[in-house]
């Protein structure tokens, strides 16, 4: 009697589907839970430069470490940042908002005066941002880490690179326009997805296992 070879199993498509679906929510679900811990916590006004690098440490423990209590993590991370970053999230937000106002100030004033300053202006804006969010990437990435060194490493992450500092600046403008598919998607996404990006990015730029502050080198610059 010849032996029949059993048929070969094939893969249950819908679970297949179902798993890539529950893949794909995680990566939404955890950025949301993220930003709304970091929008409660941003209730202090001057606590969001705090807030956003707890945003940073709770994202990276989820990507890195599979902990996937992000909103509470949020929280316990913010005693960690709150006193070091404190000082400066209040003079980043004078800074800000007395940019903010001679922009709005000096749109109504003709003149090449004007003009230059509101450029001027407009470009400290654009700095401020990428270079905020690289604070924030850095200070999550690495909590041992003191205030000083946070700034000088968001310094060369921000602007060591054309490409790097770009991205962090396209991700915070392009994630409020994409995220209003999403329910409340400005609110609850325009701080976490930039952070997860340069999370990304920083995974991508640094060895795994050094800290931004040894060498400052980037690996792909070396190819």
């Amino acid at each position: 009697m010849t032996a029949v070879a059993p048929a070969p199993v094939r893969p249950d498509g819908s679970r297949q589907w179902s798993r890539t679906l529950l893949g794909w929510l995680e990566w939404l679900a955890h950025p949301v839970l993220a930003g709304l811990a970091f929008a409660v916590l941003c209730v202090g006004v001057v606590t969001w430069l705090p807030a956003l690098a707890a945003t940073a440490h709770a994202l990276r423990a989820w990507r890195t470490d599979g902990e996937t209590r992000t909103f509470t993590g949020v929280f316990r991370a913010f005693g960690t940042y709150l006193r070091p970053l404190l000082p400066h999230a209040v003079a980043s937000t004078a800074g800000l908002a007395l940019l903010v106002v001679d922009v709005v100030f000096l749109t109504g004033r003709t003149g090449p005066a004007a003009v230059v300053l509101v450029l001027l202006a407009l470009g400290l804006l654009l700095v401020a941002v990428p270079y905020h969010l690289a604070l924030a990437v850095v200070a999550g990435a690495h909590p041992e880490g003191s205030a000083r060194g946070w700034v000088g490493d968001a310094l060369w992450f921000a602007f060591g690179s054309v490409a790097r500092g770009t991205a962090l600046l396209g991700a915070v403008v392009a994630t409020p326009v994409f995220s209003l598919v999403v329910p409340a998607g400005p609110l609850l996404l325009s701080a976490s997805v930039p952070v997860l990006v340069g999370l990304v990015i920083l995974d991508q730029t640094v060895a795994p296992d050094a800290t931004v502050t040894p060498d400052r080198t980037d690996p792909t610059e070396d190819a």
